[in-house]
């Protein structure tokens, strides 16, 4: 059986670029895997290291290649980048993660479970469904306004217009039609809402930690909950470096925050 130092997978949906070093970090062994070929080619390698660009799909990944022995690592996008050379490709993007997964001091990414996956799952499909809802809000409120018709901000403005829209005997009765299916898409949204909100309480309430957290002033439960379920507090030097990760912008967390926090250390993707 061949033993390889280190291992690096460049992930995608159908084909795997791996990047295999030997003993003096030579690369020996550079190739495409399809999807149903990867557990099997790990299957017979000796126990050894694999280094994995962080994404959603790469904990499952991690949970595969672990139970076969191996000992898998993930690295924040951020950390790999420098060390991509030449033009950007599967390849190079393989050879980044290997080098970058080797340097003495590299941060990793604790690597998430399947409970803690589908709980953030529910977390981010509420999110979706509030911005599916806000925009079918803007919806109604650009186009009434174009009748004459118009509202303050917020989804409590809605049901309170589409009812004087409605009443307006000067609305065309096709836009009336049309102004009803949106209203019947945002109630319905609504109520998706309010079915995953039930089961956010019932897990905050379950869990112990979030229910610590939202004790603090300005916390509530899905806050905390979310807080509770993706990040992991060894991650992190101290309460201050983990308050300004969570203080970042979805645009500073993607650059690892250098510009505000200096060195980072993220504890989840």
């Amino acid at each position: 059986m061949t033993q390889y130092k280190r291992i690096a997978i460049d992930t995608s949906k159908a084909v795997f670029t791996i990047h295999c070093i030997d003993a003096r970090d030579r690369p020996v062994l550079r190739t495409n895997l399809r999807r149903g070929q990867l557990l099997p080619f790990f299957k017979k390698l000796l126990a050894t290291e694999i280094a994995i660009e962080s994404c959603g799909g790469s904990h499952h990944w991690t949970r595969e290649l672990s139970a076969l022995g191996h000992t898998v690592r993930l690295i924040p996008p951020q950390y790999v980048k420098p060390d991509v050379k030449r033009g950007k490709n599967d390849r190079n993007d393989a050879a980044a993660i290997c080098e970058a997964s080797g340097r003495p001091g590299m941060h990793f990414v604790p690597a998430k479970s399947l409970a803690q996956q589908a709980q953030g799952m529910v977390m981010k499909v509420r999110e979706t469904l509030i911005g599916q809802r806000t925009a079918l809000g803007n919806t109604v409120r650009g186009h009434a306004a174009e009748f004459g018709i118009v509202a303050g901000k917020g989804i409590s403005t809605i049901a309170p217009l589409l009812s004087a829209i409605e009443q307006d005997a000067t609305v065309p009765p096709e836009a009336k039609e049309v102004f009803a299916l949106l209203g019947q898409q945002i109630e319905e949204i609504g109520t998706r809402i309010k079915e995953i909100d039930v089961k956010l309480n019932a897990a905050h309430k379950a869990s112990a930690v979030s229910t610590r957290l939202a004790t603090i002033p300005g916390v509530g439960p899905v806050i905390a909950l979310t807080l509770a379920t993706e990040i992991n507090p060894a991650a992190f030097e101290s309460g201050r470096h983990l308050a300004a990760w969570v203080g970042l912008t979805p645009k500073e967390h993607s650059t690892g925050g250098k510009q505000r926090m200096g060195q980072n250390q993220p504890g989840g993707q």
